[in-house]
């Protein structure tokens, strides 16, 4: 027999209240985002460090927390340093190595020396033609309508400095975040009643638990992503083959934005034609089968295989979700997209559909402890004995 729960009044007005709030909330989000999104983005960047973190002193038997931060973040700092010097440098290098051919090119068809030099003298020959062009109607109008543009860059590059500093608050902010990111996250959970701690206690596992599945396997497609790129553009000769690949990976941590290789493709593929000789098509056209080929194999194998198993949110859903919380709140919003769509599903499962709440309550409790909670165990254990 079905019972069907009434709406009272006072549970309208409940549900009323927390719809409000809830809207204050992202208001507030919205409006303090300059604020905000230095604590955001360390709490996130602590979120992913605290297993190295924990592994380091617990495993490796760091003897204090400062200490272990230090080495773990040393260490990612070295991770990253290494990626960037596989990527950058020989990309500087191919660009200059293109501007030298494209130089030779013009020397070739125009035999011109100096083109500095010759730029400069054409300047100084046509003077007074250049002042009159420039003191036409319309080409002022266009100068009065870019002058917004112009004064529009020097203030996204004010927001590059301020960014820069925003970052050594952030890195602030995640030092002492993972100083004491137990108390912090179990804190979490003791701004509620004591009746309700038991509701947010359980949802926040199910969040925790899907977003560990979504990054582990997320990162593992991007890691065979990479390598398999990396294969394919060494097999058919591409410039910069191991550094395009690696690139690659790390765009492929968020869903279909590896598409964008194709900017370097074009422009890698350009210069090998420059410089060899070869049909320029012919070699875009092999690049483009490598891509084809790791994008099939992906989408067929590899995201079914691991993400499949991972979690069962798919990555169409968190493309979603990354444009409806950008819209709200902006780049704070693809921040905090994918622990609330995270937090909406497990709460939608756990208390709408009522799925898998006694399996993952044993999976949590499955879950080993560490070190030391494993000593404070055996200690209890003694004195029970006792």
């Amino acid at each position: 027999m079905i019972i069907e729960e009434k709406i009272t009044f006072d549970k309208f007005i409940r549900w009323a209240l927390t719809a409000l709030v809830v809207i204050a909330v992202l208001l507030l989000v919205n409006y303090l985002g300059s604020v905000l999104l230095p604590f955001f983005v360390a709490w996130l960047l602590a979120y992913l460090v605290y297993p190295i973190v924990k592994f380091v002193q617990y495993r490796l038997r760091v003897p204090t927390r400062v200490l272990s931060i230090i080495v773990s973040l040393v260490f990612l700092v070295a991770v990253i340093g290494g990626i960037f010097y596989l990527i950058i440098p020989p990309m500087f290098e191919q660009f200059d190595k293109f501007c030298s051919i494209l130089s030779s090119y013009l020397h070739e068809k125009t035999h011109i020396a100096n083109f500095p030099v010759a730029i400069q003298q054409w300047i100084n020959e046509n003077k007074d033609g250049i002042l009159d062009f420039f003191k036409q109607e319309d080409v002022a109008e266009a100068v009065r309508n870019a002058m917004p543009k112009v004064f529009s860059f020097i203030g996204q590059t004010a927001s590059v400095i301020i960014s820069v500093v925003a970052s050594l608050i952030t890195l602030l902010y995640l030092f002492f975040i993972l100083l004491d990111y137990e108390k912090l996250a179990s804190g979490f959970i003791k701004m509620f009643p004591q009746k309700n701690r038991p509701f947010w206690t359980e949802l926040m596992g199910d969040v925790e638990r899907e977003m560990n599945n979504y990054i582990r396997g997320q990162s593992l497609v991007a890691l065979c992503i990479g390598v398999l790129f990396c294969i394919g553009f060494t097999i058919i000769d591409f410039p910069m083959a191991i550094g395009l690949g690696i690139l690659v990976g790390i765009l492929s941590l968020i869903p279909y934005v590896h598409g964008l290789a194709f900017i370097p493709m074009l422009f890698l593929s350009l210069l090998k034609a420059a410089d060899t000789g070869q049909n320029f098509w012919v070699i875009f056209a092999s690049a483009t089968a490598v891509f084809i080929v790791v994008q099939a194999i992906t989408d067929m194998v590899l995201t079914p295989k691991i993400m499949g198993k991972a979690m069962s949110l798919n990555p169409a859903v968190i493309l979603l979700s990354l444009s409806v919380w950008g819209a709200l709140l902006g780049f704070i919003g693809l921040i905090v997209a994918l622990p609330l769509t995270t937090l909406i599903i497990a709460y939608y499962k756990r208390y709408v559909t009522k799925e898998g709440g006694s399996e993952q309550s044993a999976a949590v409790s499955a879950v080993p402890m560490m070190p030391q909670e494993e000593e404070q165990t055996i200690e209890k254990n003694e004195k029970t004995d006792e």
